[in-house]
């Protein structure tokens, strides 16, 4: 009798037990407390004008609820989006659990003002706590709606541009410009800001290329924090040129003498020599070029130059800026390549001068171009002297108008000693002829500077 009371009340604990552990897991399933996942993007610092944006939202336990996006400006809510979603099956077991959904803010169409804005996305789940209302996720972002362009307008007047030369504006940008400068078509000049100027002064340096088959689109632009951008016209004539064209014969005493020195650069060995000498012509060349644009970043914002650019002494020209040269090979046109510089011939190893003030960005052997240094003059305008014998300066070295950079030589893809001297705008060869008259110097460039003096 003592042995049946015992069970019972054994029987009675642990059917006791197991109740109150079934109603512990259901009051833990159904008051669980873990919050939803949120993630949203992009999370931008501006609005400048619609943006789209992509929301997941995730509850893996007790199922979404609710799902609202909204936005809060001066104490005015504004409701982007909401989402609820019904209870569904034993628990929810059959509710959403994730959600991904994407969603737009328009400033101009939520009538928000200029300033500070807060985006608010709030989750809520199924979970019986906070009163029945579920746990929260809230997510807080700000951001400052700016829908207004930069100011821009150029200050110089007229200028006159040669197809393959240089043009020099002055223009004002307003302060809350980040970035500015000039479009020719879809080539970026930037602008540097004139040092000490309150007003937003700039100036730009800028190229026509030489090949420039129509009138090009040429406009000031400027972008602020927030994107916005802006343009602006200005009074710009071009003066078409035309350009020479050279032929060049190739001959197999000239290909025996030049391919030893390219020994660096890969070339197949059962190539035939008109066929290496057409890869280094080509391919290397253009990868000397993208060396050369590249070199635009390591420019100075401040102007370095002063004056007329000095020349070689004492030197013949032998090939002028953007000739069209046509090869030929036994009596057949191989290739067709155009100039970018000025070549100069004076007497073997002769002294090379820097073209004016600046420093040393460039000084290394660099495929045809041989032994090569470049100089930066400042605001994206540099100097190139190529086929040296000799270099003469360091990286990063300082140097004035008229020092020794090194001697002429016959270094890379050249026929004989001689010179190679290019000017680049940000990246773009232009004609460096400009840069020895002082008289395009003092109209094109010296008297819109003056203007800066003046102020």
């Amino acid at each position: 009798m003592k042995k049946r009371r015992n069970i019972g009340l054994f029987i009675t604990i642990v059917s006791i037990v197991l109740i109150l552990g079934v109603l512990a897991w259901f009051l833990w399933c159904i008051f669980e407390g873990e919050k939803p996942q949120v993630t949203v993007e992009p999370l931008p610092e501006f609005l400048s004008g619609s943006e789209q944006f992509s929301l997941t939202a995730s509850d893996m336990k007790r199922g979404l609820k609710v799902v609202e996006v909204s936005v809060n400006q001066e104490g005015r809510k504004i409701l982007v989006f909401e989402k609820k979603f019904p209870f569904k099956g034993l628990f929810n077991s059959e509710g959403i659990h994730q959600f991904d959904t994407e969603f737009s803010i328009d400033p101009a169409k939520l009538n928000l003002a200029q300033g500070r804005v807060d985006l608010q996305i709030s989750v809520w789940d199924y979970s019986r706590r906070r009163g029945g209302d579920g746990n929260l996720s809230l997510v807080e972002h700000k951001m400052t709606v700016d829908t207004i362009p930069p100011a821009i307008r150029a200050i110089s007047r007229m200028h006159y541009v040669n197809a393959g030369g240089t043009g020099f504006i002055v223009y004002q940008a307003s302060s809350d410009s980040i970035e500015s400068g000039l479009f020719v078509n879809d080539f970026f000049f930037p602008g540097f800001q004139v040092k000490g100027s309150e007003e937003g002064y700039h100036v730009c340096y800028f190229a026509i290329p030489h090949n420039i088959k129509a009138n090009p689109e040429v406009h000031l632009w400027a972008k602020d924090k927030a994107g916005n951008e802006s343009t602006a016209s200005f009074y710009c004539k071009i003066r078409r040129k035309r350009f020479r064209t050279e032929r060049i014969n190739i001959t197999d005493r000239f290909l025996k003498r030049i391919l030893p020195y390219f020994s660096f650069y890969t070339l197949n060995p059962a190539d035939t020599d008109i066929k290496k000498f057409l890869m280094i012509n080509r391919d290397l060349r253009k990868d000397n070029g993208s060396v050369f644009y590249n070199l635009r970043t390591e420019t100075n914002p401040e102007k370095l130059w002063d004056g007329t650019w000095v020349r070689l002494k004492n030197a013949a020209t032998m090939a002028r800026f953007a000739d069209r040269r046509l090869y030929y090979y036994k009596g057949k046109k191989v290739d067709e390549q155009v100039h970018m510089g000025v070549d100069l011939a004076s007497l073997a190893n002769s002294k090379v001068q820097a073209a004016n003030n600046g420093r040393v960005i460039f000084a290394d052997r660099l495929g045809i171009y041989g032994l090569t240094v470049v100089l930066d003059h400042g605001q994206g305008l540099a100097s190139v002297y190529s086929h040296l014998s000799k270099i003469g300066v360091d990286i990063n070295q300082e140097v004035m108008k008229g020092e020794a950079i090194g001697l002429t030589g016959q270094t890379g893809l050249a026929g004989g000693d001689h010179l190679h001297f290019g000017i680049m705008v940000s990246g773009m060869s232009v004609n460096p002829i400009e840069w020895w008259d002082s008289h395009w110097i003092q109209d094109n460039i010296t008297r819109k500077l003056a203007f800066l003096k003046n102020k």
